[in-house]
């Protein structure tokens, strides 16, 4: 999924405003910024996106951001996971504010790892991830665990295709997790019973939904935040599905359960910004910035519902993120503030 950024014309300035939202502010005693005063004056900035709409709401917040420290931002690029590291890596792109760790780690050491790129600030630090299948069916079977599919009676459930294998509605080719499904097949004993279903996932998940809503089975892997947990509730419509042991490919470490204590087999995830480090060395405000940010999980699940709703367009997504800066004006005007701070007493 590709998905471009339509830039806006600024409008015909009136004059008559301009001069008297200069005179009240110096009634108030403030003293205006000229635009040529902020840190980001002269400089653009490039955003790197991966490919994924749902993902664009925290990259607009913080594009907001720095268009308020005075950077101009060129049309975000949209690309795939593995292109979106390798290019703020080779300093194609500035920045994104897509890295999810510990699941990318890989991708970002691939792409040039600390000596290229410098991880800043946690945008969101309780992402959650695995396996889960419709309440209905794990109560009626007793089916608490993902191991238990390895019975070919149970995976038979999960069938929709007819070769009597659970179908499992998976990751992309080249995401993260696609990487973790796929050892754990092997590690469960899975591999003859289960079917990795990949591909486009928000359209194989469209499939999954409407699966559920004709109360059929279904097996899938998702992540939070995500506007697929709005529609499939965790604990009312679907559950978790346990694992029997942690295991992760490639040495990867990480806490893997759920506040409840559930094992899920999957390391809680951070989402972070991934910046170039020659962009985020000569930019402190940027820097700052960014080590300031944070959306909690329920307002992407929101948006993304919205997205999910039909207002899917990149103008749509830019109108989700002003309405956030708006509702959030005090702390995200403070953290802008803390940003110009910070080149002030360089």
């Amino acid at each position: 999924m590709h998905v471009g950024y339509r830039c806006r014309s600024l409008g015909r300035i009136d004059p008559y405003a301009t001069l008297m939202s200069a005179f009240v502010a110096l009634a108030a005693g403030l003293t205006p910024v000229a635009a040529e005063d902020l840190p980001g004056a002269g400089k653009s900035v490039q955003a790197a996106a991966n490919g994924i709409l749902e993902d664009l709401f925290v990259t607009d917040i913080a594009i907001i951001g720095l268009e308020k420290l005075g950077y101009q931002i060129k049309p975000t690029a949209n690309l795939d996971i593995t292109s979106m590291h390798i290019a703020v890596g080779q300093g194609d792109a500035d920045f994104t504010t897509q890295h999810y760790e510990p699941v990318q780690n890989a991708l970002y050491e691939k792409a040039g790892g600390d000596s290229q790129m410098e991880k800043v600030g946690t945008i969101l630090d309780d992402g959650y991830q695995g396996y889960l299948i419709d309440k209905r069916t794990a109560d009626k079977f007793g089916i608490k665990t993902i191991d238990q599919l390895s019975n070919p009676t149970i995976a038979k459930i999960f069938d929709s295709d007819g070769d009597g294998k659970a179908d499992l509605t998976g990751c992309n080719p080249g995401w993260g997790c696609e990487g973790v499904i796929e050892h754990q097949l092997d590690a469960y004993q899975l591999r003859e019973t289960v079917t990795h279903n990949q591909g486009s996932y928000f359209a194989l998940m469209a499939d999954t939904i409407t699966r559920f809503n004709a109360g059929r089975p279904i097996l899938y892997y998702t992540w939070t935040p995500l506007w697929v947990n709005a529609i499939l509730v965790p604990g009312k419509d679907v559950v978790w599905l346990g694992v029997p042991f942690t295991s992760l490919p490639d040495g990867e470490v990480g806490d893997t359960h759920l506040p409840d204590g559930t094992n899920v087999g999957f390391t809680k995830m951070k989402v972070r910004v991934a910046a170039n480090r020659k962009f985020i060395d000569s930019n402190p405000a940027a820097k700052r910035f960014f080590e300031l940010l944070k959306v909690l999980s329920v307002d992407i699940n929101d948006e993304n519902l919205q997205i999910y709703k039909g207002e899917d367009k990149p103008e749509n997504i830019r109108q989700h993120a002003e309405g956030w800066v708006k509702k959030n004006s005090g702390v995200f005007e403070a953290w802008v503030d803390d940003a110009k701070k910070t080149v002030e007493s360089k």
